[in-house]
């Protein structure tokens, strides 16, 4: 039955035609791949970071990259503004849709089309589950690198958009060191090809400039990532520290010493608590903070360097160290560190989980001063995160049935993101800007800077319809067409508006 609530706004003065958009989707696309139901379209008004909510005025179920072409065609025939979405677990409302555009889901296009092992790479559609790729592969002895927390219901399209990374991208790298090449469908509905088969393709990189574009410069519709061989041996230690200071000096002193571990994890004491409440994965009892340390490779090297990170957690006041001796118990370790963001939802009700990067070294300080934030503003803040490459994510909690308690969290959440900045690290490392922290962007980067990226964006998307208010702090002012700015703008000039 059709909703009875009103149409969604239309972008008045911009020759936009979502009326006419959605009559040609009905003559392009089968029936079912189409919603306009106004209840329907509401299941998709927010991707995982659920405070941002905008209904679509319609939803896109592509099954081919036909389809995809054709929506997108009709909206750059109607200068209708449109957003793709993977499986919609994204932090920073990278998804969010338009309540004047067309929401692309692309969780439909779930086939793994070719699994070439003796090239170590596979090819698949954007809607492929992460960890099914490496399901494929593992009969063969090969995996998927990139592993995002959410990596058993997150997509590969969504990885892409995102360059996502996960516990291992410490030694692996994130999503662009593992992808060879895509096919996008760009803003006018043309398909192209970006990379290829093999690495180090001549030519300017079209391909690095479109992972973690977060969806402004075309809608993937597959792509062919590297394989890589499953490593000969594993190792995984757990260990428990009184505080964050001496697991941050432990981890300082494993990478000092030349050890690259697969992954380096640390929880502080309220995110342990969470995840115990949550899935009791049994972590030291009183820890003020736990490290997970996961060695990979060779077996001699493997035993050599896992020596090696035992002595280093030892000789910096670990009270407690274990290792996984099979797969059920690396697993259960795992277990705790992967459910923490969605685990602190037994300790707040509401919570912001943050992203933002930092110098490894500058660890003891940031968290020093993150405490110092929450103490003075009464907002608790839980920290997990990837401490080998200093990627922080905090999740700061609230009540939101509370007055002023989310606008609280919000100014606690901003301000650890300026200490990063302070600490010549980054707004976010793998999480995205979104519609979250486009206000943030002109704390890292110059309006220039700001400028050539718009020239690149403009380069692929003209008419600027794809993902529109993403990324950029753009319009800078409102009813400003994305583009390269030129000169100081009239609302400026009269001091009306602020431009970033």
């Amino acid at each position: 039955m059709e909703s009875t609530e009103p149409a969604p706004p239309t972008r008045e003065g911009t020759g936009a035609d979502l009326d006419g958009c959605v009559e040609l989707l009905r003559k392009l696309l089968p029936e079912e791949s189409l919603i306009t139901d106004r209840q329907r379209v509401r299941t998709y008004e927010c991707d995982g970071l659920a405070s941002y909510r905008t209904v679509p005025a319609a939803v896109v179920l592509p099954e081919s990259t036909e389809q995809v072409r054709s929506a997108v065609a009709a909206c750059s025939e109607h200068g209708v503004p449109f957003v793709a979405r993977g499986s919609g677990t994204g932090l920073s409302a990278g998804a969010l849709p338009r309540a004047d555009g067309v929401l692309i889901v692309i969780s439909k296009m779930r086939r793994i089309l070719e699994l070439d092992i003796a090239n170590e790479r596979a090819v698949v559609e954007p809607g492929v589950i992460n960890l099914d790729v490496t399901k494929a592969a593992e009969p063969y002895g090969y995996y998927f690198a990139p592993d995002p927390s959410s990596q058993q219901v997150c997509s590969v399209g969504g990885n892409v958009a995102e360059n996502s990374g996960g516990a291992h991208c410490l030694k692996y790298g994130f999503t662009t060191n593992h992808v060879l090449a895509v096919q996008v469908v760009t803003a006018d509905g043309e398909l192209v090809e970006l990379g290829g088969a093999v690495h180090e393709a001549p030519g300017y990189d079209l391909l690095g400039s479109f992972i973690g574009s977060e969806g402004t410069l075309g809608v993937v519709t597959s792509i062919t990532v590297r394989l890589l061989r499953s490593p000969e041996s594993v190792r995984t230690l757990l260990a428990g520290f009184p505080s964050t200071d001496e697991a941050g000096a432990a981890v300082s002193a494993i990478i000092a010493a030349g050890v690259t571990p697969a992954a380096v994890e640390m929880m502080d004491a309220l995110s342990i608590t969470a995840a115990e409440q949550a899935v009791r994965c049994g972590y030291p009892e009183g820890a003020g903070a736990v490290l997970i340390v996961e060695l990979d490779g060779p077996h001699p090297e493997v035993e050599r360097t896992f020596t090696e990170v035992w002595q280093h957690c030892d000789g910096h006041g670990a009270f407690e160290i274990r290792t996984a001796a099979d797969e059920t118990e690396r697993a259960l370790i795992w277990k705790g560190r992967k459910s923490a963001f969605a685990a602190v939802g037994r300790i707040s009700r509401d919570y912001i989980v943050q992203d933002g990067v930092i110098p490894r070294t500058a660890l003891p300080e940031v968290l020093r001063r993150i405490a110092e934030l929450s103490a003075e503003s009464g907002v608790r803040v839980a920290n997990v995160f990837h401490a080998g490459d200093g990627n922080l994510h905090p999740l700061v909690l609230f009540d939101g049935s509370e007055p002023g308690a989310a606008e609280r969290a919000e100014e606690v959440s901003g301000a650890i993101l300026e200490l990063c900045v302070e600490q010549g690290g980054s707004i976010t490392g793998e999480h995205g800007v979104g519609a979250d922290k486009v206000r943030y962007m002109g704390r890292m980067f110059t309006a220039e800077d700001l400028d050539v990226m718009q020239c690149v964006r403009c380069a692929f998307d003209p008419g600027g319809l794809c993902n529109p208010g993403k990324v950029f702090p753009t319009p800078r002012l409102c009813g400003e067409t994305p583009g390269r700015r030129r000169g100081v703008h009239p609302l400026t000039e009269a001091g009306l508006a602020e431009q970033f």
